[in-house]
């Protein structure tokens, strides 16, 4: 992504109501957040937001939402993501990855042993304490904010659940996986349990984000990539907000009904839709939003769309 000159004014943005999905394989050393407000600004999105945090030491899928797309990232936050990686046997780091000083050492084991063991230990539901070094609020402050105060601050277990792992020797003294896991589990802390299950220590040199609920790398472009696109190329790299809430089965409503629930009023619909929460679309394939239906005929709204899913749907105005 071209940068101005330095000493140069950056030029004056031009920001638009864009609404839709792109996903960014965010670089290493890039935090999210910057990889966001970057291609927020290619895109000249007046709005926008990312669902699921990358560590700027980690690179991959960042799934960016622009617009009304924001409203429905919480459905993505709670997905299976996926990652590939490496462990460094020997030492334990303050962070768990290569950016903190060494704290512990430990003999490194023989590359021959068996690696399954570990692999089932941490299939399935396990327990974790979260790394200090993290984003998780305790009494309204990020534990990374603690850390750096030199703060004591006693972290609660949780448990998470790991769908797939697979692990192999990468080197004698350093292990590469492949994990699948479910919302709040933190990578760092799996190397160092896995470290430390083989009787050794260690940490993170390597972690790249795959996959999240639906999207994968393959379909992802850098911000370069996306800075190196004319506005019509980039356009085509959006997706509509309906695929966010991927989980939830899709319910097709004919007028009258996505009239009313586009309102925000309960909708009079079919009486054989079960109870549940649904993707609802209107006419033209139109998504209005998420939708309850008390299984009964009524469908109330639960978040709606404002004014259609027009993916790239632009109206100018100046910050």
């Amino acid at each position: 992504m071209a940068s101005p000159e330095p000493g140069a004014p950056r030029p004056k943005v031009v920001w638009t109501d864009v609404t839709g999905v792109v996903l960014v394989d965010k670089p290493l050393e890039l935090s999210s957040n910057g990889a966001l407000q970057g291609v927020r600004r290619l895109y000249r999105a007046r709005k926008a937001g990312h669902a699921g945090t990358l560590d700027p030491l980690a690179t991959g899928l960042l799934v960016v939402c622009f617009g009304e797309a924001t409203k429905f990232s919480g459905y993505l936050l709670e997905s299976h993501k996926r990652y590939v990686g490496a462990i460094q046997l020997g030492a334990r780091t303050a962070t768990g990855d290569v950016e903190g000083e060494v704290v512990e050492t430990a003999p490194v084991p023989d590359s021959l042993v068996d690696l399954a063991p570990a692999e089932r230990a941490f299939t399935g539901t396990i327990r974790q304490t979260p790394p200090i070094y993290s984003a998780l609020k305790v009494q309204g402050q990020p534990l990374y904010k603690l850390a750096r105060k030199g703060q004591d601050v006693e972290i609660a277990e949780r448990e998470v659940v790991i769908h797939r792992l697979l692990l192999v020797w990468e080197a004698p003294d350093r292990i590469a996986f492949e994990v699948e896991c479910g919302s709040g589990t933190y990578i760092r802390t799996l190397g160092e349990d896995i470290a430390r299950f083989l009787g050794s220590a260690g940490h993170l040199v390597r972690l790249r984000r795959t996959g999240s609920g639906p999207f994968d790398i393959a379909d992802a472009s850098t911000p370069d990539q996306l800075g190196g696109m004319d506005d019509e190329a980039r356009a085509a790299r959006l997706l509509p907000p309906g695929c966010l809430p991927y989980r939830l089965p899709v319910l097709n409503l004919p007028e009258e009904p996505a009239r009313d629930l586009g309102f925000g009023r309960t909708a009079e619909i079919n009486a054989r839709v079960s109870a549940g929460r649904y993707r609802v679309f209107g006419p033209g394939e139109h998504f209005l939003g998420v939708g309850e239906s008390d299984g009964t005929g009524h469908l109330r709204p639960v978040r709606l769309m404002s004014g259609g899913d027009a993916v790239g749907a632009e109206r100018d105005g100046e910050a």
